[in-house]
């Protein structure tokens, strides 16, 4: 698995947060407000991730919407740092579609990526410039940021990958648990984006691709990661914050 050097290189100064999903296991929370929205320790869950995306150093965040669009774009007007950009979906494209649409406005430099409602905290090590640390251009078109299957809060999926010591990714095999779950949190290089499908589809499309040529790899969170999907994880997620911080940030 992947390690951070001693001396972490400059990460992406741009970023995406995908917060165009419907959030139907989370209702009815969501039947009135948009999961981004959804408050964890007093904060939005998008506001959590692009805390953490400010603190790395990211200075423009696109932002998909879709499902009450209109209140994730007040909420988003708000805020100072980094600057936002909206680009609302008048259809679901799903994760591949909705950062192929936003190409455009990246460049042709890698950018973070991450979910709206992932909920991480750091370990030893910052979350987002320990990932970048560990970017190879020369080797990869993908980078994600993976949990530890068995300790992952709210968690009880089979995994998703599997790791060679170099941290290069594999799929899980089929009806077995992998050591190694998404958390949400990556960096892409819009490379990987040639060829892609039109309108919606998976990321999963895209691993498989860079899975085949050998261009997908992962690095091991190495702090808390928690599964914000239902009420139940929810509420998992808020006593754990409350209990550990008692009121005090966490960045």
């Amino acid at each position: 698995m992947s390690s951070a050097p001693d001396a972490p290189a400059p990460g992406p100064d741009k970023a995406m947060v995908l917060a165009a999903g419907l959030g139907t296991r989370m209702r009815p929370l969501t039947d009135n407000k948009p999961k981004p929205l959804i408050e964890v320790d007093g904060r939005a869950l998008i506001d959590h991730m692009l805390d953490r995306l400010e603190d790395a150093g990211v200075s423009e965040a696109v932002v998909n919407v879709f499902h009450l669009a209109e209140q994730l774009e007040s909420h988003l007007a708000g805020r100072a740092a980094p600057r936002i950009t909206t680009v609302r979906e008048s259809e679901r494209l799903e994760t591949g579609g909705g950062v192929k649409n936003a190409l455009h406005l990246f460049g042709d430099t890698p950018f973070y990526v991450a979910n709206s409602d992932a909920l991480l905290l750091n370990g030893p090590h910052p979350i987002l410039p320990r990932l970048a640390s560990c970017w190879d251009d020369d080797k990869m078109d993908g980078l994600l940021l993976l949990h530890s299957t068995v300790e992952a809060f709210g968690y009880d999926g089979r995994g998703d990958f599997c790791a060679e010591p170099d941290g290069q990714l594999t799929r899980r095999p089929e009806m077995e648990v992998a050591p190694w779950l998404f958390t949400g949190v990556q960096i892409l290089h819009p490379r990987l984006f040639e060829g892609a499908p039109e309108g919606a589809f998976s990321l999963n499309v895209l691993y498989d691709k860079a899975i085949e040529a050998g261009r997908l790899y992962g690095v091991m969170h190495d702090g808390e990661w928690f599964h914000v999907g239902t009420p139940d994880s929810l509420a998992e997620a808020e006593d754990y914050m409350s209990e550990r911080f008692a009121g005090r940030t966490y960045r």
